[in-house]
């Protein structure tokens, strides 16, 4: 065998040997494991005909120890509730005030377009703008 296949083959065990100690540890870097045996195995000439990477990886880490019980997350903290917290999606009074001031505005848009009192070349965005600075 040539150094670098010593190398290899030294890795894999090494990488092999930390699966074997954690399980855990294992499925975390069953790519890094799995990848270095498979570079050992090609530089070996050990590899099964045909056999593809993705057969390999399969096979690795179907040999792989299986990852120990998921450990619980830490509970979230409580976080305290602001004193005006209002619930998610509504509107709060400035919004609704916002809402009211654009509908009334949208129907004095179409009723000056029918009319053809807007200013030639204003669009929506400009009179949407001057009739929101009126009505405040």
């Amino acid at each position: 065998m040539t150094q670098d296949i010593r190398k290899l083959a030294i890795a894999a065990a090494m990488l092999a040997g930390i699966g074997l100690a954690s399980p855990a540890l294992a499925a975390e870097n069953a790519m890094q494991v799995c990848g270095a045996k498979y570079q050992a195995a090609k530089k070996a000439n050990t590899l099964p005909a045909g056999q593809t990477w993705n057969q390999f990886l399969a096979a690795c880490r179907a040999g792989m120890p299986k990852p120990a019980a998921a450990v619980a997350p830490k509970p979230a903290r409580a976080v305290a509730a602001k004193p005006a917290a209002r619930p998610a999606g509504q509107p709060s009074a400035a919004q609704k005030a916002m809402y009211e001031r654009e509908h009334q505005c949208g129907a004095q848009w179409r009723a000056d377009s029918a009319a053809k009192k807007v200013p030639a070349g204003m669009k929506w965005p400009q009179y949407w703008s001057a009739c929101n600075k009126r009505m405040k």
